[in-house]
């Protein structure tokens, strides 16, 4: 497959929050217009404790995380009609997506809200992705919409 045929790809990081679903319809909207698949992407990791074992849970973190992720995209982005592949990873954040994003066209994270000043400085996500991304990045503000 040449370049010309290959499938273009937006990725966009997912975890639930108001500042993720904007960026997913963003992207969605985007991947209408280009003809593009979006690949969401959420992840998940134990939290870590120094000294301490982490207790067993009866939970299971993949499938919690999954299943916000299927209904955010039910919720946010289905209407647009575009092909929404959906990947859950372990790990940290800001490194799954810089490795989703790996021949993608696009990157597309949301900007976590905060008010003031503040709301012109990046979570440390965003940042790291921004400045270490081997695709154009997009972040999007929570009230891009407004």
């Amino acid at each position: 497959m040449d370049s010309r045929t290959a499938q273009r790809r937006i990725v966009v990081g997912v975890d639930g929050s108001a500042a993720s679903r904007t960026a997913l319809r963003w992207a969605a909207r985007q991947a209408a217009l280009v003809g593009a698949t979006v690949e969401a992407v959420t992840t998940w990791q134990y939290p870590a404790a120094f000294g301490w074992s982490v207790p067993v849970v009866d939970t299971d973190v993949a499938a919690d995380a999954a299943k916000i992720l299927a209904e955010t995209v039910a919720e946010e982005a289905a209407q647009y009609g575009v092909e929404i592949r959906e990947r859950v990873e372990s790990g940290n954040a800001a490194q799954i997506l810089l490795e989703a994003a790996e021949g993608a066209d696009l990157l597309v994270l949301g900007n976590r809200g905060h008010h003031g000043f503040a709301k012109a400085l990046l979570g440390s996500v965003s940042q790291h992705c921004v400045q270490h991304a081997t695709c154009p990045v997009v972040v999007v503000r929570e009230d891009a919409e407004q």
